[in-house]
């Protein structure tokens, strides 16, 4: 299985009342209050430290994605962090996952920034579609909800055919209207780079990942236990759509803490899992579920599905645990529970989140050598060991681990 290191960037300074005194994390907490710009400069010169070191101890990829107005991940440009990235000399993915493409008019940039990104990563780029979440297209953007979906299809069309068409040419679209659709330069991969989708619960993205042959990622944060009803639908219409059992046409997010000990771990990082889920995921309903941006079907199915909600500051390391929101202790527990949640939920793309907001660099350091040397060595050839191939990753980053057991490490004997 690939593990990609997946960067939320949130704001990492939060008052401790936060919650209480402000109603979301997203859209409406006042910038001038809470947003300090010197701080900001500081965490995303710390986000790159972490993300360059993930990459040098050996992880599979290295992941951001894109979103606004709010202190659970405000990057509000991936494609300038993935450019770092991408010039870097590596062999690990740049997973942007990705640009939100309602959001962009005309969505022809999001062709031409994805294109150079790959041009200079050497073709080591994914290219995520999300449709996006309902903060960041109707809450801030003003996107009329009813027509995220409408948007997200025909600027999908016109980035891919601005990849696979000779240029220049006319695209004549409800939303985007281009007499010269002409990007210099194409992508290195052809016919263009591996595109994976975001899905946050709408099943309308199920299908559009198997009328296309993407990989469909889950991005939850209520842990695999009750990620696996959404994930049986998935691998459902797989199966419908007369396709194949890969489980690299799957991926999930999933918070992994990593110490020498399981007391070790809840000692380390429980502070901060109560912080994260208190702060980070605050978010009202009606800014979260405005009416018409998910389908009727999707609601309903969310709705019976969902995990219970819990107050955060209420809950014990244990209860996190048993719920598998995080997947947190000794490597040897980690291993476990990874290979567990790839069984269950039958994903061969994890992307894993380990900085939890208010971690420092020090920490997510530790927690991602932890990770990288005593853990990913040991799950890397889940997939691989029974025969299953993955086709979805960029053809410019390296097909083989990039670490090694530390038996495979040591010198030969002379």
């Amino acid at each position: 299985m690939k593990s990609v290191w997946f960067h939320m960037q949130s704001y990492r300074d939060l008052p401790d009342d936060f919650s209480k005194k402000y109603e979301s994390i997203w859209v409406t907490p006042p910038n001038d209050v809470l947003c300090d710009p010197v701080k900001s400069g500081e965490y995303f010169r710390a986000n790159m430290d972490e993300l360059e070191y993930a990459d040098e101890v050996g992880f599979d990829g290295i992941g951001v994605n894109e979103h606004h107005s709010n202190g659970y991940g405000y990057c509000v440009s991936p494609n300038m962090v993935a450019m770092p990235l991408a010039r870097r000399n590596s062999d690990a993915a740049v997973v942007v996952l990705g640009n939100t493409l309602p959001l962009y008019n005309p969505a022809l940039r999001v062709a031409e920034e994805f294109a150079l990104l790959d041009c200079v990563s050497n073709g080591r780029l994914v290219a995520g579609f999300p449709v996006g979440s309902a903060m960041d297209t109707v809450g801030v953007y003003g996107t009329p909800p009813t027509q995220v979906r409408q948007r997200y299809y025909e600027a999908h069309d016109l980035i891919t055919q601005a990849w696979t068409k000779p240029g220049p040419f006319a695209f004549n679209g409800q939303f985007n209207k281009l007499r010269y659709v002409n990007p210099w330069p194409k992508p290195i991969q052809k016919p263009n780079p591996p595109i994976w989708l975001a899905g946050g619960g709408s099943i309308e993205t199920w299908k559009f990942a198997t009328d296309n042959n993407y990989t469909y990622n889950y991005l939850s944060f209520t842990g695999y236990k009750f990620a696996k009803a959404l994930m049986d639908g998935y691998w459902e219409q797989v199966a419908k759509a007369g396709l194949d059992d890969n489980p690299y046409r799957a991926g999930f997010a999933q918070i992994v803490l990593v110490a020498d000990t399981d007391e070790e771990a809840k000692k380390l990082y429980f502070k901060h899992v109560q912080n994260f889920f208190a702060k980070g995921l605050h978010v009202p309903p009606y800014i979260g579920g405005a009416p018409g941006f998910m389908s009727a079907e999707s609601v309903k199915f969310n709705m019976k599905h969902r995990a219970p909600p819990r107050d955060p500051y209420e809950q014990t390391w244990e209860d996190f645990r048993a719920d598998k929101r995080i997947i947190a202790g000794s490597p040897e527990t980690v291993i476990a529970e990874m290979t567990e949640a790839a069984e269950s939920l039958r994903v061969g793309h994890f992307m894993l989140l380990m900085q939890l907001q208010s971690m420092d660099t020090a920490l997510t350091k530790y927690n991602t050598k932890m990770y990288a040397e005593r853990v990913m060595p040991y799950i890397r050839d889940y997939w691989d060991k029974q025969g299953y191939k993955d086709h979805w990753w960029p053809t410019g980053a390296t097909q083989k681990p990039r670490v090694k057991l530390a038996a495979e490490q040591k010198e030969p004997a002379e």
